[in-house]
């Protein structure tokens, strides 16, 4: 049983977290511009054992797909097709805002939860989806 990765779209910033050989938890790993999306997605799988691509979907809280959805089905299918192993979606509501409220309470700095809030919310992503495995 291989790692999961988990992508969370942006316009701008795509974040990606993994989760560990056990499928346990999940980490944070990299703050990805789009624009270099698939090039980082090939070193960041690379010799890393993925067997599963998790990409959040935007929703609304009416359950109806957000404004930025289309987008992460698109980016659903080219890291699909990268990295040539399965890719679901699931519910990303609140992800962003559960990363901010945890790098608050981290005391990180504003600049600094700038600079990763992206890859916090790919592993909130990424810990709800593996908690649903158990």
């Amino acid at each position: 049983m291989g790692r999961i990765l988990a992508l969370d779209y942006g316009t701008t910033r795509i974040g990606v977290a993994i989760s560990d050989a056990l499928r346990i938890t999940a980490q944070p790993l990299a703050v990805v511009p789009s624009e270099e999306f698939e090039e980082r997605l090939r070193e960041l799988t690379k010799d890393r054992d993925i067997d599963l691509v998790v990409v959040g979907l935007p929703t609304s809280l009416d359950g109806s797909e957000g404004p930025s959805a289309a987008g992460a089905r698109r980016l659903a299918e080219r890291a699909g097709a990268i990295t040539g192993v399965s890719v679901e979606m699931v519910d990303e509501r609140f992800t962003t805002t559960a990363a901010e409220r945890v790098l608050i309470e981290g005391n990180v700095r504003r600049r600094r939860r700038k600079e990763v809030v992206d890859k916090v919310a790919a592993a909130v992503i990424l810990q709800g989806y593996l908690e649903t495995l158990r």
